[in-house]
């Protein structure tokens, strides 16, 4: 009786699998399963693997003999290795096995391995995109601190504001010797005591005094210049 229902079963194979079933023996056949996956390049090859199906005599009451292979001069994929995935393939077929004894069960079996096979190919995948779309993240959040500045704190205003001090008198400094420069120029080199009209002060910037800025508020952060002008 077994072997009338092998029979029939491989008829029924036929019709499905025209073009991918190949026998080998009487009792032996392949199947080649072609995987709908998503390729990484427009001219990457599909991937194709190969369910070997071999009949016991007791068939369908005892479990076929199962291999998976890959077709001849298959190229290498990206993201399935038959010969480091076949364990994994194979054990995600025991439990479609189990349920089936006693009746015709190789086309559950092909479903069941491509269906096993697409979902660790597309898991291999999704690992991949996630260490990318990490790496971007990185690269973006780096980028985006270049334009965040330096953050403002009472040291750090207290430290601009002495340095910019610093650089306003040394500017008045400048400016007063270039015009003591220019009176000796005119006068062949000798400096006569003359005093600077208010106008004249004024231009240089010297005219009045520079306040200390008083710190107002919680912080201390802001305050205020005040200028008097001495005629």
């Amino acid at each position: 009786m077994g072997r009338d229902e092998q029979q029939e079963e491989r008829e029924v194979l036929d019709s499905i699998f025209p073009d991918e079933i190949q026998d080998i023996s009487e009792s032996e056949y392949r199947i080649t399963i072609t995987l709908d996956v998503r390729k990484d390049e427009e001219d990457e090859p599909d991937i194709a693997i190969i369910l070997n199906v071999r009949y016991p005599e007791a068939y369908p009451d005892e479990a076929p003999h199962l291999d998976i292979t890959q077709p001849p001069n298959a190229p290498k994929y990206a993201h399935l290795d038959i010969q480091e995935d076949k364990a994994r393939l194979l054990e995600a077929l025991q439990p479609t096995v189990e349920e089936n004894l006693g009746i015709a069960m190789i086309f559950t079996l092909v479903s069941t391995l491509k269906d096993s096979a697409e979902l660790l190919v597309s898991e291999r995948q999704a690992a991949i995109q996630a260490q990318k779309d990490i790496l971007v993240a990185k690269a973006e959040e780096e980028e985006n601190r270049k334009f965040e500045g330096e953050k403002v704190t009472r040291e750090t205003f207290l430290a601009w504001r002495e340095g910019f001090k610093k650089e306003m008198e040394e500017e008045k400094a400048r400016r007063a010797a270039e015009m003591e420069a220019e009176e000796r120029k005119k006068r062949g080199g000798k400096l006569e005591e003359k005093k600077l009209t208010g106008r004249q002060l004024w231009e240089m910037g010297l005219a009045g005094k520079t306040v200390e800025e008083e710190e107002e508020g919680e912080d201390g952060l802001e305050g205020m210049q005040r200028l008097k002008v001495e005629g």
